[in-house]
This record gives structure tokens, C-alpha cells and sequence, in this order.
């Protein structure tokens, strides 16, 4: 039988791998315990959530200087200000509809055909927002209009349907209001950072009576692998999609869907 502190280390690396690239960290790390027994019961569903701070941190490392000097200006500054306030406005939808109706869709819509088709109709948006012609009319992220921010707010909440991506629902969003692929992308990094971390601080709280040491260890394993993983594709993501597009994650996320649909039909 596979060892916890194995399955957090592969956790790590999904959760890694997938979270800042338009291919759904939440439906991969669904799969992965369903078809790969990578985790059972409540608290490898947590731990799932708990991870993506590792994750959320390798942003802050690769941006610490830019964070900080916005963080030091926004109270002098009236750019650092309003991309602040900017991104409050984007994070707000999530904030609002998240404790609406975050316990209705983990009940109802937190299962592997919901994902498995979430990836594949994803994949064929960005199939599909790589051949057009868009004419992009925004290149910092942190100075895209305030409606912009509000309008990519709303579409980042889809990704509470699993498989949809957070990311990509954010990216495509900014990409057909203006931006080019580099500032969605890096403003889809942004936005994860209050996100996740309100998602991680409330999922805490809910689960925090079923921690125990051994559980925290096994966290703190899930954590770091996470940070090193994100640390090394957040580094190659920007610099590929400038180059290459989303194509690549557009057929990963058919290919993902397709082989999942077969095994569930199969009775996987």
C-alpha cells in the first residue's frame, strides 16, 4: 500500500504542476484519487486544498519585489492603489459566490464525469481562442481598466466547477477583453493569491478538528513539493504561452478528459 507521505509527494507535484497552467489543479487532483487511490476521505480532501498554498507562495518568491513595491506604494502611489483596489474587485466575486454556494457545488458537481468533461469542453476554448484574431490592447497586467477586473472576477468563478481552471477561465477572460497572453497569464497569478488563500485559511478552519501532528507532517510534505514544482513551471509557463500559445494544454486537457470518460465508463 502506497505510504501517506508518498501520496502527498505526488499530490505535491499535481497540484505543482497544474495550478498556474490552464488545465484545472482541482480536476487533476480529483482524478488522481480516484483512479490512482492518491487519497480517501475528509482529510485528503482537505489536504488538496491545503496544498495550494505552496503553490500560491512560489508567486509571491517569483514576484516579491513587484508585490512589495506595490504593497509599499499603494497608500502614495495612485497606480499601485488602483491596481489594488483592481484586484479586489476581481477577487470578490469568488469571495461572494464561494460562501454562497461553495458547499452546494463541492455536494453536487465534485465528481470525475463533471471533470472529465469540464477538460475537454476547456480544451476546445482554448483550441478556439488560439485561432483567433485579437487584437490586444492591454500589456500590464496591473493597469488593466476596473470593469476589466470586475468582469474577470466573474468568469474565474466557473472554475468552481471542477475541471473548468481557474487559470484558464481568468486568462481566456482577460485575453478577449484586451489583454495579450503574458499579462492575462500574469494577472491570472495575481488573482490566485487572495483566492487561495482565502480558500485555504476557511478550508483550515472547517477541517481544523481533524488535524493531527502526523496530518500536519504530511501537509507540510504536500506543501513544499508543491512550492518547488510551481516555482519551476511558473518560470517556463509565461515565457511558452508568449511564444506558443495554449495548444499544447488544450489537447493535455481532451486527452485527460477522453482517457477519463472511457475508465469511468468502464467502471473504474
Amino acid at each position: 500500500m502506497m505510504s501517506d507521505a508518498l501520496r502527498a509527494v505526488i499530490l505535491g507535484i499535481v497540484e505543482g504542476v497544474t495550478e498556474f497552467v490552464p488545465v484545472s489543479s482541482t480536476g487533476h487532483l480529483l482524478l488522481a484519487e480516484r483512479f490512482f487511490d492518491l487519497g480517501d476521505g475528509a482529510f485528503w480532501k482537505s489536504f488538496a486544498i491545503l496544498i495550494q498554498l505552496g503553490a500560491i507562495l512560489a508567486i509571491v518568491a517569483l514576484y516579491f519585489s513587484k508585490l512589495w513595491r506595490i504593497a509599499l506604494g499603494m497608500f502614495s502611489n495612485p497606480e499601485d492603489r488602483r491596481f489594488v483596489i483592481g484586484l479586489l474587485v476581481s477577487f470578490l466575486p469568488a469571495a461572494v459566490i464561494g460562501a454562497a454556494a461553495g458547499g452546494y457545488i463541492k455536494f453536487y458537481l465534485f465528481n470525475p464525469w463533471v471533470v472529465c468533461f469540464s477538460l475537454i469542453v476547456g480544451g476546445a476554448i482554448l483550441l478556439w481562442i488560439d485561432q483567433l484574431d485579437l487584437k490586444p490592447r492591454e500589456h500590464d497586467a496591473t493597469t488593466f481598466p476596473l470593469p476589466m477586473y470586475l468582469a474577470i472576477g466573474f468568469a474565474q468563478c466557473l472554475a468552481m466547477i471542477p475541471g473548468v481552471s481557474r487559470s484558464g477561465a481568468s486568462i481566456v477572460a482577460a485575453m478577449l477583453l484586451g489583454a495579450d497572453r503574458r499579462s492575462a497569464a500574469e494577472f491570472s497569478f495575481f488573482l490566485a493569491i487572495p483566492t487561495m488563500v482565502g480558500a485555504f485559511a476557511y478550508d483550515l478552519y472547517k477541517s481544523r478538528a481533524d488535524m493531527t501532528i502526523d496530518h500536519l507532517g504530511i501537509v507540510a510534505i504536500g506543501f513544499v513539493v508543491s512550492f518547488i514544482t510551481a516555482m519551476v513551471v511558473v518560470k517556463t509557463f509565461l515565457s511558452y504561452v508568449t511564444r506558443h500559445g495554449f495548444t499544447l494544454f488544450a489537447w493535455w486537457r481532451v486527452i485527460v478528459g477522453t482517457l477519463g470518460l472511457v475508465a469511468l465508463a468502464m467502471g473504474r
